[in-house]
This record gives C-alpha cells, structure tokens and sequence, in this order.
C-alpha cells in the first residue's frame, strides 16, 4: 500500500516545490528519505548515496530554476531524490526493472537529466562544457555540477578544474564530501579535505564567526549572509581550490537546509565570473540506521526488509566469479611473492578485499583512477613483479590508451582480470561489458581469454601466473558460475588451445565465454529434432586455436561462433582467419553471434540475453537457418 505523505504528494515537479515554505523543507526532506527508502527496499539500487544527498537535492531545486538551470549529478549514483522530485515519483518503484526508470542520470528519460552518468568524474567537464555554449548563445542560465570526494580525486577532475579556473566562465561545484565512495577514499585529495573540515582553527574561532560575519557580507554577495562559511574557508584553507581558480565556499553542512539554502542563493546570484566551489560535508546512508551503520553504507543494495535492514540476496551455495578469481589468487599469492593486485577502488566488487586481508602489502587500491592503475601496474612489471589489474569491464574502457601504450607498446606481462564481462542486468548499457574482447584484440602481444565457467576460470588464472613476457586478460561474467567442480592450481591450459566439449557432424558452434553452457542447451535441443553438431569451448580469442578452426571447418558444412561482446571481436577474428586461408572459398557457412549494434536497456541478465538473441532459443534459430533447415521450432523456457 503507498504512503501518504503531507508535503511529497503535493509535489510531482520542481515548481510545485517552490510553493512550499522554506521553514518546511525539512519536513519535505524526510518524507523524501522514507519515500525512497520504501522505494529501494523494493527494487534495490543505490540508496547510501542517494540517502545522502536529500537536503541538497530539495535545496538545489528550491532555489534553481531546473530545468532551465542545469544540473548534473556525476556518476549518477545519488539521484534517486532527484528522480522523485523531477516528475517520476510515480515510476519511482520501477527503478532498475526491465521497462522501468535507469538507476543513473539518463537525457532520454527526463529533460531534467541534464547529463547521463554512470561513470565517475564527468560532472566538471560536461557542466563547462554547457556553460560555455550558455554564453556562446547568450544565456544566463546557471550550471551546477554535483561531485562526490571519491570522484573529484580522479585525473580527469583535475583537468576539468583546471580549465575552468582558467575560464571566465561561472559555473557552480558542490562537492559532496562524505568520506566515503565505494571504498574508502584513498590518496591525497582524500587526506586534504579531512584536514580542511577538521581545521582546529576553524573550531577554536567558530563563536568568534558569529560576531563577524557582517564584516564579509560583501566578499561574495551583496546578500551574503552566511560570510561564516567564508571566513571559514579563509581560516581552515580550500588552498587547492582557490590555487585552481575557483572561488572556495566551506565546508558546510550538507544535511542543514539552515545553512544551503542562503549559500546556494548567493551562489546563484553572485556576478562572479569564473567557477564556485561549495564544499559540503554530508554521511552517506544519513536517516536510516542500517545504512548509516553498514561497512559500505549500503552503497548497492539488492532488495531489503525495511524494520531490520537485512537484504534478500540469493541463497546460492555456488560461489561468484568474482570470488573464485580471489580465491584462487590468493592460493597462488602464498606460493609467489611477486604477486601483486590492484584495484581502482572498487575493492569488494573486485574480490579484492578479501585479497588485501591476506596480503594488505601487496594489495593496491589507486581509487578511482583506472588510467593510473594501469600504468602503475605497468611500472611494477618491469620490476618482474606479476601485478592483477582487476577492474571491471565497462571501467576498463577509461584506460585504453594506458593499455596500449604504457602495457601493450612494451610487451609488459600485466594480468588484466576483466570482471563484469557481458551484460549484467540492472545497470545496464553503462555498465555493460561489451566492448573489451574487440579492443583488447586487436593489439599486437596480448593473449585474451574467456572463462566459460568457474572451472576455466581457476585454469585461466593458473595459466596466467606463467605468462610473463606479454600481457594477458581474462574475462569472466558477474554473478554465480554453473556449479563447476574447482580444479587444483596447477591445473593450466595451452596457450591458444580451445576444447571440443560435444562432437557433431554438420555445423560446428564456436563458444567464447559463458554462453558455452546455453550453446550446449540447444545442441541436445537439436540433437532431439535430429541435427547433431559439434560445441567448441574456444578459450582464446587471440591467439586463435586456428588448427582445429582449420579441422571444423574442413569437416563441417557451417561454424557459428558466439561471444558476449561487441562485433570486431572473437567472430571477426575467426572469419578473418578463414578467409585469409581461402576456407571461405570452398562453399563453408559462417555466422558470427555477437551483441546486437545498439545498447541493451535495462533489465535481468537473462531478459536481456534473449533481447540480445543470445539465449539457447535464439542459437537454435540461428543453427537451423544457417542449415537451410525447414523444422520450425517451439519457444521454450531455458
């Protein structure tokens, strides 16, 4: 049954919140955190950040006129709130469900999603980007970007700060400082603003800023009535800041609509010409207990029990990828010093937490910062370390420059982990590890593999351990494997060496990675309607098996092959190879399965694989084409 709230059912816009009275804005706020509270318990979804980010989000569209202000939230994480107030509370409770509303920022669904974001650190750049092209046409609409502590460490940041406070261009950062990004915030920047909101100095002169505050009224604004928060900035530093150009406010309270509210005002007003900084102070999982109190202040949470904040997540006995990859890491670790892994703060995503308990020396969290981890891996390899990259598939794509030049170029033996390949469901397109088979192969001194299950994926990881004169990857889904029995870690796999999983006769079916398992599904489907082929558990996109791509396609009528991943991947480089050996000339069929050339919305794995036409059906259909063949199939529950 929906709640009734007193302020929240009145609002379904940012005008409608404007009609409210300041004086009630906190009471809007927590109908707003119980609202969405309720909502994600339901369907899962970030709800620390977003929890975290209440007050500011009722206060930026109490005072800015969205949507004609733009406003950006990075990464996306934390606009659930923004989301309710901007015209889809109604959709609220279809977050992150097939046909429902994106977990993220996203243009298409709502002109109030200024910029689509599910990656980190874009705010800056892209909220510049729209300020210049105001001025360009001649507008004054305002341009506020809204950045977490985590995010802002990361390089490119940094170099969107840096133009803008070369610009004369107004645009307004708040950066949402609440100490905690998916892990910890790691480096410099983290410790630098610890240091700013804990300043004794700021402490020691604090009843002293009430007694002069009307001597800096004019420092920012003739309306300037919180000159506290600058006086306080004067005092406790924002050097970094100010170094780069920008006009430094705080830190503030975030959770104090008292305090936002009169800021974002001057802000708003202000004729400054050139980039604002508002530092806020806030805690993640802020108004509910359970979040505020768990080690990730429930940054992803799967559906939850409101009253006692336990999630509902799958009883599987079978263990994640994820952490048979860490596993079996950490196994080799004890043998081999030199092993080291790294991770772009993404450490229990990764496995690599329970990596680091083992061996926190020889565990790297860089943050977020994947161009960085990969270069950093790079200089451990010359020094004959065996460094682990582990990082997600989609954030992979932020370093591929660093791949090539700094990893490939140089023939350095850095292991790449390239979790969350495929598509992974409720993130969708933006998480979505789609491309890395067709950019990783495609370099000359890679060898590029992928785990068909959690067994090949313990075979890959030992194989790796030995590769040490080039670079490697190995690529494995999120989520459980199939229930494979584990093999020992001296287990390993030939270079280049596929498997023949089931022998056939007329059409061969090449399977690159976890979609062996639905290949093998409608090769006993079809071998009931009498068409018996042959499935192949490929392993290696490069090098290619190709002495029995040679063998199958001189003893078959047809080869299919089938991977979770882009085009120009493992298909094109099996076609490419039977066309440079003139196999194609000889009357021999080919088909390449790949993911189709537009992103996949959001919604369950599976729903998606069969959207996709990846799914045991739809290789069954694509068997029977290929074999000019005349059964005509039922669909089927897989």
């Amino acid at each position: 049954m929906k709640k009734k709230y007193e302020f929240l059912d009145q609002i379904n816009f940012p005008s409608d919140l404007k009609k409210i009275s300041e004086s009630k804005l906190q009471m809007v706020a927590d109908e707003l955190r119980a609202e969405m509270i309720d909502a994600v318990s339901v369907t899962g979804g970030h709800l620390g950040a977003s929890l975290g980010v209440v007050e500011l989000t009722v206060a930026l569209h109490y005072i800015f006129n969205t949507p004609n202000d733009k406003l950006i939230w990075d990464v996306g994480h934390q606009c659930y709130p923004h989301k309710i107030l901007t015209g889809r509370k109604d959709r609220i409770r279809t977050l992150r469900q097939g046909g429902g509303l994106s977990g993220f920022t996203k243009r298409s669904e709502s002109e109030y999603d200024t910029f689509g974001a599910a990656h980190s650190s874009t705010s800056i750049s892209s909220a510049l980007g729209i300020a210049e092209a105001n001025k360009l046409s001649n507008k004054s609409d305002n341009v506020i970007a809204v950045i977490g502590d985590g995010a802002i460490s990361a390089g490119m940041a940094y170099e969107a700060m840096n133009n803008s406070g070369a610009s004369k261009t107004k645009i307004i950062v708040i950066l949402n400082d609440n100490d905690m990004s998916i892990a910890r915030p790691v480096g410099a920047m983290g410790t630098y603003l610890a240091k700013i909101f804990s300043g004794k100095i700021y402490f020691s002169f604090r009843e002293t800023i009430k007694l002069i505050t009307s001597a800096f009224s004019k420092r920012f604004s003739a309306k300037a009535g919180k000159a506290e928060d600058l006086l306080r900035s004067a005092v406790t530093g924002g050097t970094l800041f100010s170094s780069l150009g920008f006009y430094y406010i705080g830190p503030i309270d975030g959770h104090d609509l008292n305090s936002l509210i009169p800021i974002l005002k001057n802000a708003r007003d202000s004729k400054h010409e050139g980039p604002i900084l508002i530092h806020i102070k806030t805690k993640k999982g802020k108004g509910y207990s359970f979040a505020e109190e768990a080690k990730d202040h429930y940054h992803g949470v799967s559906k939850f029990n409101i009253k006692t904040g336990e999630q509902l997540k799958s009883s599987s006995k079978i263990p994640s990828y994820t952490k048979v990859f860490a596993n079996t890491l950490i196994e080799h670790a004890k043998k081999d010093s030199k092993i080291v892994a790294i991770t772009a703060a993404m450490p229990d995503g990764t496995g690599l937490d329970i990596f680091r308990k083992e061996f926190p020396d020889r565990t790297f969290d860089v943050g977020i910062a994947e161009q960085h981890a990969i270069t950093f891996a790079a200089g451990l390899a010359t020094e004959n370390f065996k460094p682990y990259a582990a990082i997600y598939s989609t954030f992979l794509q932020r370093a591929y420059d660093q791949v090539v030049h700094d990893v490939a170029i140089q023939s350095l033996p850095v292991r790449f982990a390239i979790d969350r390949a495929g598509l992974v469901g409720a993130d969708g397109p933006t998480h979505a590890g789609s491309f890395d088979v067709t950019y990783l192969s495609t370099l000359p001194n890679f060898i590029v593999m992928a785990a068909s299950d959690e067994a090949e994926l313990v075979k890959m990881i030992n194989t790796s351990t030995e590769i040490n004169n080039k670079p490697c990857a190995f690529r494995y889904p999120r989520g459980t494997g199939v229930g494979s029995i584990l093999p020992s870690i001296n287990e390993k796999i030939e270079i280049g060496k596929s498997k023949i999983v089931r022998d056939g006769k007329k059409l061969a079916i090449l399977s690159f990675g976890a979609r062996l398992n639905e290949s093998l599904k409608a090769a006993e489907n079809l071998r009931k309607k009498g068409v018996d082929i042959t499935v192949v558990d490929a392993r290696f996109a490069k090098p290619l098996d190709e002495n029995l791509i040679w063998q199958l396609a001189t003893t078959h009528e047809a080869v299919i092959t089938i991977e979770e991943g882009s085009i120009g991947g493992f298909g094109s480089h099996v076609v490419d190879f039977l066309s440079k050996k003139g196999l194609m000339d000889t009357g021999l069929k080919f088909r390449s399965m790949t993911l189709p050339d537009f992103f996949i919305e959001h919604d369950t794995p599976e729903n998606m694989y069969k959207f996709a036409n990846l799914d045991c059906y739809s290789i069954e259909e694509k068997v029977l084409d290929v074999l000019n063949s005349n059964i005509v199939l039922q669909k089927h529950n897989n």
